[in-house]
């Protein structure tokens, strides 16, 4: 077994030497295959680890270059000793990075207003109407949407900024799996310089509009 492609898998999976050696030989060297078979199983392991509790962890911060965007975010785990290592640090970096690139609004689509869902919908039926789409197509099309939607507006389902072929829950997911822990994204604030008068400045111009936003 090639050392150069235990030591790939293992950067992009965080997953143990033993089992990147075990995944290699089960998929005959092939490190896509491999990358595969041990995130599925990474999830599985996660979801049992997911239930517990999770009181402590620390609050990151992230300054984006230029000092117009600021990020503070909330990053739980299980106990203080996970909390203070340079993995789990880099972990909150790497979300509040996240979260400064990709501008989330909500968490997870838990968090998402039932109202708000129920708004887009109603804009993309309207859309789709517009557009002559077939009444018995419309609902699909109205779905497909939504999902984008939440991808758009849920840090967990954006695609991670560093790794774009995983989203950031899988990312977390694995990091359950290297602690040995339970890891939750709590909250997060993202602040953009001048945002808060143009939002002003909006609903001066437009009395009527009923702007709204997270």
């Amino acid at each position: 077994m090639s050392l150069s492609l235990v030591k790939e898998l293992r950067e992009k999976t965080g997953a143990g030497l033993l089992d990147c050696q075990k995944a290699l030989g089960e998929a005959s060297g092939d490190v896509d295959k491999a990358l595969r078979m041990l995130r599925e199983k990474g999830l599985a392991k996660a979801a049992k680890k997911m239930t517990r509790a999770a009181t402590d962890g620390a609050i990151g911060s992230y300054i984006h270059p230029g000092g117009k965007i600021g990020v503070l975010i909330e990053v739980n785990c299980e106990t203080d000793f996970v909390a203070k290592t340079t993995e789990f640090q880099q972990l909150v970096r790497d979300l509040a990075m996240q979260v400064a690139a990709a501008a989330p609004r909500y968490v997870s689509r838990d968090e998402v207003p039932t109202q708000d869902i129920e708004t887009e919908r109603e804009i993309y039926r309207a859309q789709a109407r517009q557009q002559g789409k077939p009444d018995k197509v419309i609902e699909r099309i109205v779905e497909g949407q939504v999902e984008r939607f939440y991808k758009d507006v849920c840090l967990l389902e954006q695609p991670f900024v560093k790794q774009s072929d995983r989203t950031v829950d899988e990312m977390v997911k694995e990091a359950i799996v290297r602690f040995g822990v339970n890891v939750a994204v709590r909250r997060f604030s993202r602040f953009q310089l001048g945002e808060v008068l143009e939002r002003q400045a909006d609903d001066k111009e437009n009395p009527a509009g009923g702007a709204s936003g997270a």
